[in-house]
């Protein structure tokens, strides 16, 4: 006769898979992967002057095309609607300029957001990187077409004999929080058209409508007395802390806290998605 002694603190043994990570743990990670982006500067900086090269590859001028094809661009615009505005064009020019620029390096920093990550596929998947290297190089690159651009500006100024002294200094803050968003919009557009790649054509014909309602080629003050609307404008708001010192004045309070608000909305919505996505867009490539 056989007896069986269970003894009772016999546990059978558990395997407990769980492919969830803590929020804890993600955020960690997306902290993780913005400091090496950082430490990775030299190499992102070498990449987005790569990317600049390679699009003027074979071209007799190279990066001169960027500022000759804006300097074309803004003497007719500038002629054009200075006259049907009826405004006197040593006043319209000058400012045309300045928002033309500053315009064409945002639209190219939230188009350009889009393929963020989608354009670097083949690294992203090949080699293992931070994902926010990439939002960095695209960064570098759209900088470098603004310093191309500038030298317009810089023409204009000069022929016009504008000077607008000290308060452009004030322009330097704002610039700061203008990094900080583009880096922003390429980690939130960039993993979110990683996923859903008919979000990219959305966002350029919503660009293109924000650009007629911004006042890039029409001046704040034809608004008369609606102009208080302006401030909703996120595009308006960021153009403007930027515009207005490089112009000589000194961008309003209000001006300035809608710019903010909508910077703070932008970073937390920002980091909400890609601390979830950031670890899934290598499989939504």
């Amino acid at each position: 006769m056989s007896s069986t002694v269970h003894h009772p603190t016999a546990r059978a043994g558990v395997l407990d898979f769980r492919g969830q990570m803590s929020l804890a743990a993600r955020n960690r990670w997306a902290v993780r992967d913005i400091v090496e982006g950082l430490q990775l500067w030299p190499l992102a900086r070498s990449l987005g002057w790569l990317d600049i090269r390679l699009r003027y590859r074979g071209s007799l001028l190279g990066p001169g095309w960027l500022t000759l094809s804006t300097a074309v661009m803004i003497v007719a615009l500038g002629v054009l609607y200075s006259t049907l505005f009826q405004i006197d064009i040593h006043d319209y020019l000058p400012f045309l300029a300045l928002s033309q620029i500053l315009w064409t390096f945002l639209a190219g920093m939230v188009s350009e957001g889009c393929s963020c990550f989608t354009q670097a596929e083949g690294m992203i998947l090949a080699v293992r990187m931070p994902l926010f290297l990439h939002a960095v190089r695209t960064l570098v690159r759209n900088v470098l077409v603004l310093a191309h651009n500038v030298l317009v500006l810089v023409a204009v100024y000069l022929y016009f004999q504008i000077n607008p002294g000290w308060t452009a200094l004030l322009s330097l803050p704002a610039m700061v929080v203008w990094i900080v968003d583009t880096l922003a919009i390429c980690l939130l557009l960039g993993a979110f058209c990683a996923r859903f790649r008919d979000v990219g054509p959305i966002v350029a014909s919503v660009m293109q409508i924000a650009f007629f309602l911004t006042p890039v080629i029409w001046q704040p003050e034809q608004l008369g007395p609606s102009r208080w609307m302006l401030p909703f404008n996120p595009f308006f708001a960021l153009l403007e802390i930027v515009r207005a010192p490089l112009l000589g004045v000194v961008p309003s309070l209000t001006v300035w806290t809608a710019a903010l608000l909508f910077s703070v909305i932008l970073c937390m919505v920002s980091w909400l998605f890609f601390v979830r996505a950031r670890g899934r867009v290598p499989f939504w490539m």
